[in-house]
């Protein structure tokens, strides 16, 4: 945590903005169970001061009941990655900060804690969310401008700094036309081809903003910006292996199945774009890992098995979606394997260009 936050890390209890009915999600089996305050208060509290995420919302607020919902929709994020995103504010007093993705309000009141009741403005789409925050955050004598409405829009007062509690996949251009020349944005960012979201940190200038990611990270979508639903079927009908382009690959599965945080599956995302990929669980000593076109029923698949050195690959539609992820994952190899730090993002009026190192040598998304 960066020092200068830990005041206010002490100040801001994290428990007083959770609601009584919660399910802390286990890192380490991907699940989450649901804990009632009023059951058993000590488990509760413990699970309040862990360093976990908690959901506090399931399926817009349709859910009803203790078992999990469908999807995750609201959080309460791991305090470690808020305040290192807080660290990335470089906030000076009396700073004005939109806060977008309200939550349960807790970052709303670091915020408030540290830059004043005035200077703070947090939005959320949620009606029933944003109105939950706002009663935590007053009874904890914290006031911010609690605002409900479509943080894509951003908010009309001109600011100092705006930072995003939610992944995004596109810097709303409002954002950069209400913050400052010199303004910072700090958003997570990332791209449909997995959810390997990074810290997007960049400056405002000249009606565009541009600079380096910082990590990686990983956060609910903003609603308008979810990737839709995928069904198999729509793209590989029955009997569509036997009718496809067929070839072989000696990447193996070591190399390209890193996992959800890497620098690898970042990279991909940038270089191949409109694509999604899923990974399937191994049966048997085989994993198939799926690729399909956002833009068309393009789709690929490419089988790994253990202790081959050579991969089957199955590839169908406009596009060949592997021979697309082969290359770009063999240019991430030739680089040098770069880590995410070392990529960097520029939004202008014309869209979003990646790139490496600096931002010559760009490239759309």
């Amino acid at each position: 945590m960066p020092s200068d936050w830990a005041p206010t890390f002490a100040a801001i209890d994290r428990a007083a903005f959770l609601p009584d009915l919660m399910w802390p999600f286990d890192m380490a089996t991907s699940r989450s169970v649901a804990v009632d305050k009023a059951a058993d208060a000590d488990a509760w509290y413990a699970a309040a001061d862990r360093d976990d995420p908690i959901v506090t919302q399931w399926d817009d607020g349709r859910h009803i009941g203790a078992t999990p919902g469908k999807a995750s929709t609201s959080s309460s994020s791991m305090p470690s990655v808020v305040y290192r995103l807080l660290g990335d504010l470089a906030l000076e007093e009396k700073m004005r900060v939109l806060d977008v993705g309200t939550g349960t309000g807790e970052t709303a009141g670091a915020l408030t804690h540290r830059t004043g009741a005035g200077n703070v403005v947090t939005i959320e789409i949620d009606h029933a969310v944003s109105h939950h925050a706002r009663e935590r955050l007053h009874a904890a004598g914290l006031y911010p401008d609690v605002v409900t409405g479509d943080g894509f829009k951003g908010h009309e007062d001109l600011r100092d700094r705006t930072l995003a509690t939610c992944g995004l996949r596109q810097i709303p251009g409002a954002w950069i036309e209400q913050t400052r020349p010199g303004g910072l944005i700090i958003a997570p960012w990332g791209t449909h081809y997995s959810n390997a979201d990074a810290v997007a940190r960049l400056t405002v200038h000249g009606g565009q903003a541009s600079g380096h990611f910082t990590r990686p990270v990983e956060f609910m979508k903003l609603r308008a910006q979810r990737s839709r639903a995928i069904h198999h079927s729509n793209y590989a009908l029955p009997g569509a292996l036997d009718n496809a382009d067929t070839s072989t690959t000696d990447i193996n599965e070591a190399e390209f199945v890193t996992g959800r945080y890497t620098a690898a599956q970042f990279a991909l995302g940038l270089r191949v774009p409109d694509c999604t990929q899923s990974v399937a669980d191994k049966r048997d000593g085989a994993r198939p890992v799926w690729f399909y076109g956002l833009g068309d029923r393009s789709w690929a698949c490419v089988m790994f098995h253990e202790g081959q050195t050579q991969a089957r690959v199955w590839q169908s539609g406009p596009r060949r979606l592997w021979d697309e992820v082969e290359t770009a994952y063999r240019w991430w190899d030739d680089q040098g394997r770069p880590t995410h730090d070392r990529f960097g993002l520029t939004v202008t009026p014309e869209g979003q260009r990646a790139w490496l190192d600096e931002p010559t040598g760009s490239w759309p998304l």
